[in-house]
């Protein structure tokens, strides 16, 4: 599985970075435009193009950025100049600390209801806990981090409103600062988990190897575990792998409501300003992260679910 995976990540990375830098060209936009403004001379917009490079061949120039890209270059913001890798390496490292936290607490959550509602199926717990995620995958994130903000920072002051502080300086701050922006992400990811989990444990619950644990005189905690848990969680995981890249750029409320400068506000930022070349960063760096964590949830699986690892 790790081999033919692997071999997938090529051609679709190789597809991706050059639809996405033929996207510049596509455009229409140019770095002179944002520099010079819309009443720039054809002669003063052709020196800038030139300057970067955008007068060379279509591939020459796709060639050169793809293999900065393959070094860890992303090229040089169109508005300010700046490297993009040093950029997007800063949000970056906000927005995974906020979808790490939120992934947590959201697979931990999520577990724990979906379990405890399969495991009473058909009762009044079932049913609470059913109408309970129900309810919190219908609420934006942004409604749940207004309300979060205005009942735990601002009415009992046990978490910061906004902000964010590297962990370098110290683990209560940082944790303190992504508390917050990650229980209102991790809501819709609750949600999924304990639904898909549900599912996935009353139909494993049905199944013959199951039936034949039972006869064996196996506990139940051991047929759950051995048995039902472990071929239950194919689902679930494979709602993992586009959760996870999904929290980290798809958060750009969120990320103002908290005050944080992370990926996905960045990537706003870059879009609404026709920052191509930061525009491009955040399209490769966002593919790389779909690709690996579609990889290690495809390799987990493989481990821990026995049935389907038999089906690959």
């Amino acid at each position: 599985m790790l081999g033919r995976s692997a071999a997938l990540f090529v051609p679709v990375f190789l597809v991706a970075t050059f639809v996405t830098f033929a996207l510049r060209s596509l455009s229409g936009l140019s770095p002179a435009r944002i520099q010079l403004g819309e009443e720039a001379t054809p002669e003063a917009i052709a020196r800038v193009e030139a300057e970067w490079g955008l007068d060379r061949p279509f591939l020459v120039q796709y060639g050169d950025w793809f293999d900065g890209v393959l070094h860890g270059r992303l090229g040089t913001s169109w508005t300010n100049g700046s490297d993009i890798s040093t950029l997007i390496g800063v949000g970056l490292g906000v927005s995974l600390s906020v979808a790490t936290f939120a992934l947590l607490i959201g697979v931990v959550v999520g577990f724990v209801l979906g379990t405890v509602a399969a495991l009473r199926r058909t009762t009044w717990i079932d049913r609470a806990v059913t109408g309970f995620v129900t309810v919190i995958s219908v609420m934006p994130a942004f409604v749940v981090g207004i309300v979060l903000v205005a009942v735990f920072a601002v009415g009992l002051r046990l978490f910061p409103s906004a902000g964010y502080v590297p962990v370098a300086q110290g683990i209560g701050p940082w944790i303190a600062h992504i508390t917050l922006p990650a229980v209102a992400l991790s809501f819709d990811v609750i949600a999924d988990v304990a639904r898909q989990l549900r599912t996935g444990l009353i139909a494993a619950y049905g199944e013959n190897y199951v039936t034949g644990a039972v006869v064996r005189g196996l506990s139940p905690r051991r047929v759950f575990f051995g048995h039902v848990l472990r071929n239950a969680l194919g689902p679930t995981l494979a709602t993992l792998g586009l959760k996870f890249p999904a929290l980290v750029g798809a958060s750009v409320v969120t990320e103002w409501i908290f005050g944080l400068q992370g990926f996905g506000r960045f990537a706003n930022d870059a879009a609404q300003a026709g920052d191509v070349p930061a525009v491009q960063g955040v399209l490769v760096v966002s593919i790389v992260l779909v690709v690996t964590f579609n990889l290690l949830v495809n390799l987990v699986l493989a481990r821990v679910t026995p049935a389907s690892q038999r089906g690959v």
